[in-house]
């Protein structure tokens, strides 16, 4: 693709401090609307495997390496290799028991504990990838102290401050209530527990009205300080399980 794939510009901009960005206007950094419409671009993808295809396709290693952009930075999902379809019972979506398969650090522990994959195993992966296009940070990172990405928002949280989460380069140029419903709608899909996760449906449906809305914001509405603001955290997400360590 013409713009290689999303994990690519993200570790790109993650060597380049925010100083270095400050004095070089030649340095790309994606901005807020770019990363909100690259967002809904790979949810898209995942609401049609997930609803469109019959039978149904579980990408089972969506990641930020694995969604691809274009020349207008749009966004598809690629690496199907070890996608599976799943069945459908008259009451909806069944599970598959079969191998673990994945990316660490994307990786459903739900799945991992259990061998049993399900769509929303592919919602808990897109909700990490959503939290690294908000925070400009890694996956698989364990800085501070061990701590897993989600685990390390849910910290920032507690303290109220959105400029702490979001990343840093954009230089406080962010629509602040798009940030906040992102951040929801990210730890939303990494909840413990499958059944507490959305659909991509709805996760599409949400991250729309977010670009909308950041579209109409023109984006830069955090200049000031810090807002505070109370996301009331999903009980099965905060203190979640971390990550399988690698092997």
């Amino acid at each position: 693709m013409a713009n290689s794939d999303l994990l690519s510009h993200l570790s790109a901009d993650s060597n380049i401090s925010q100083y270095e960005y400050a004095g070089n206007s030649s340095i790309n950094i994606l901005n807020w609307e770019d990363r909100f419409q690259i967002a809904v671009d790979a949810a898209q993808g995942l609401e049609y495997l997930h609803h469109g295809c019959k039978p149904p396709i579980i990408h089972r290693d969506v990641k930020s390496a694995n969604i691809l952009l274009d020349d207008n930075f749009r966004a598809k999902l690629s690496d199907f290799g070890i996608s599976k379809t799943f069945p459908m019972s008259d009451n909806g979506v069944t599970h598959v028991s079969t191998v673990v398969a994945g990316t660490l650090g994307y990786l459903d522990p739900q799945y991992y504990k259990s061998n049993r994959l399900n769509e929303k195993s592919d919602v808990y992966s897109f909700g990490i990838v959503l939290l690294e296009i908000i925070t400009g940070r890694p996956a698989t990172s364990k800085i501070p102290d061990d701590t897993s990405l989600s685990e390390w928002v849910i910290m920032m949280l507690e303290k109220g401050l959105i400029n702490g989460i979001v990343d840093p380069r954009l230089q406080g140029n962010f629509h602040v209530n798009s940030a906040w419903k992102a951040v929801e709608i990210a730890l939303n899909c990494v909840s413990l527990n499958s059944a507490e996760r959305p659909t991509m449906s709805q996760v599409v449906g949400e991250l729309k009205g977010c670009l909308e809305a950041t579209k109409v914001g023109c984006g830069c509405e955090n200049k000031s300080k810090d807002s505070i603001r109370a996301i009331p955290l999903n009980p099965l997400t905060h203190g979640m399980d971390t990550q399988p360590s690698a092997r």
